[in-house]
């Protein structure tokens, strides 16, 4: 199984708007700190609500998460010119970069939960944050837009190798 890596926004009710959204995105690229090139793919799709996402992939990035030091910096330098494409994009509700972001969280989800503040790198149109009691870590992002500030890919050793892992369990079997 594959693990994305991506920018996901939704984009309410009308496909249009997400298709708008996606050609801001399309074909985007931009060359990385380590010299590889890395363009944007996006796609549209409904969620169970019927509302329409748009998902932008960049490329040349792990597809099965992160696994390295090398690949979480990769993802932050990415996830940080997402954000700052996201900054001049056309209309949508909500949008969040990270591994596996696909439909975090339906609009009716998000709008009645109380745990925004979970999400590192969420932004929200200014008329979604005026309907949610949202943390004091938010903050403007761009015109009609709040963020809680993005804090980049981490890379946890115990989840990307099992040798680490069987090792802490045995660890933990002591006593």
């Amino acid at each position: 199984m594959a693990w994305i890596f991506s920018l996901s926004a939704e984009c309410g009710a009308q496909q249009a708007v997400a298709e708008e959204f996606s050609h801001h995105f399309d074909q985007v690229s931009w060359v990385l700190s380590n010299g590889s090139q890395s363009q944007c793919r996006v796609g549209i799709f409904q969620d169970i609500e019927e509302n329409w996402w748009c998902r932008v992939s960049p490329s040349h990035v792990s597809e099965v998460g992160i696994d390295t030091p090398e690949s979480a910096y990769l993802m932050t330098e990415l996830g940080i010119l997402l954000y700052q494409r996201l900054q001049s994009a056309p209309g949508f509700r909500y949008a969040l970069v990270g591994v596996e972001v696909d439909e975090f969280r339906t609009y009716t989800e998000l709008l009645e939960s109380s745990s925004t503040s979970a999400f590192p790198g969420l932004v929200l149109a200014q008329m979604m944050g005026e309907a949610m009691e949202l943390s004091p870590d938010f903050r403007p992002f761009s015109p009609g837009y709040v963020w809680k500030p993005y804090e980049g890919e981490i890379y946890k050793p115990l989840m990307a190798s099992s040798e680490l892992k069987n090792k802490l369990n045995a660890l933990l079997m002591v006593g």
